[in-house]
């Protein structure tokens, strides 16, 4: 199991148990590596200062005792952020009708790139983007990244929701 994988097994049920959900768990840098650990509050609030503060407090305790990384590295914990990526399954079928980007690990009919409407993720493992120029079915699996377009609807619901 690739180290990223082990600490998010390893954070995601004490993150769980303080109401956040784990976003994504990423490894950056070699001479001082720094861990980005993204969270979001499972009651879909936004963010705070102190809810990283909280996060990162917990998350270090747990790395302290473990201590999964070899050398010296640096802590870093934030919110996905309104143009968030989309890592897990529910994030595509919570963000269907948003425009999205997504590249993929190999081609899929002839490309690697993809942008447009969310149509969601089927119960097969099929994300389905469209688009002016057509309509792409890509296996979860084939995803390498995939992000949220920052556009004028996206800012409204979100705002919205976080009220």
């Amino acid at each position: 199991m690739e180290l990223e994988q082990r600490i998010a097994t390893m954070i995601a049920p004490s993150l769980g148990a303080m109401g956040y959900d784990l976003v994504r768990v990423m490894i950056q840098g070699r001479q001082r590596p720094v861990l980005q650990v993204m969270a979001e509050r499972q009651d879909n609030k936004g963010m705070t200062v102190e809810d990283c503060a909280d996060i990162s407090r917990q998350i270090s305790a747990l790395l302290d005792v473990e201590d999964p990384i070899a050398s010296a590295y640096s802590l870093e914990v934030s919110s996905p952020g309104i143009d968030r990526p989309l890592t897990r399954p529910v994030d595509f079928q919570r963000f269907a009708g948003f425009e999205a980007k997504l590249e993929t690990v190999e081609p899929v009919e002839g490309r690697k790139r993809f942008r447009g409407k969310l149509i969601g993720l089927d119960d097969h493992g099929q994300v389905t983007l469209t688009a002016e120029d057509g309509s792409w079915t890509i296996p979860l699996s084939a995803v390498k990244n995939a992000k949220l377009v920052l556009t004028d609807d996206l800012i409204a619901a979100m705002t919205q929701q976080q009220q």
